[in-house]
């Protein structure tokens, strides 16, 4: 799995004129999933999502978690983070796992990132055509591949 991470001020995410998802501060998450990815992924995936010090303290240094500073969380499937631009022009997603696959692991993911922050979390709709905005604070984006452990 695959994960780009934006600390926000803001982020909302609209399908078909109606707004699905809203949230002030917290984290805008875009998640990628490929058939080799499992529970174990989702598992360690969840537990650095909600224990990353990127949020800031009292000085203003980024040394807080996202469960110790209360920021909620938009979660995004997005298949296009694993494209591969290797050949040509036009990226191939033949990495990107198959709805079949990626469904019941987008689920999986969404019911233990909740359970690991303890508070509900909002989402995108699963292959639908979304319009995700956000309000970058920092700014802060990281990428985390559960393959890499970077």
């Amino acid at each position: 799995m695959k994960i780009v991470i934006q600390r926000v001020s803001e982020a909302s995410v609209v399908i078909n004129n109606s707004d699905v998802a809203s949230i002030k501060n917290g984290l805008l998450i875009l998640l990628g999933i490929i058939n080799e990815d499992s529970q174990e992924d989702i598992d360690w995936l969840c537990n650095k999502i909600v224990n990353l010090r990127i949020f800031p303290d009292k000085n203003g240094v980024m040394n807080t978690s996202l469960k110790a500073s209360g920021g909620d969380v938009i979660l995004v499937s997005q298949f296009t983070l694993h494209a591969s631009t290797k050949k040509g022009n036009r990226p191939s997603y033949i990495k990107a796992a198959k709805p079949d696959v990626a469904i019941p692991l987008y689920e999986k993911f969404i019911d233990t990132l909740q359970n690991v922050l303890q508070k509900p979390i909002q989402t995108g709709d699963f292959g639908a055509d979304m319009k995700v905005s956000l309000l970058n604070d920092g700014p802060v984006t990281i990428i985390i591949d559960s393959k890499n452990k970077d």
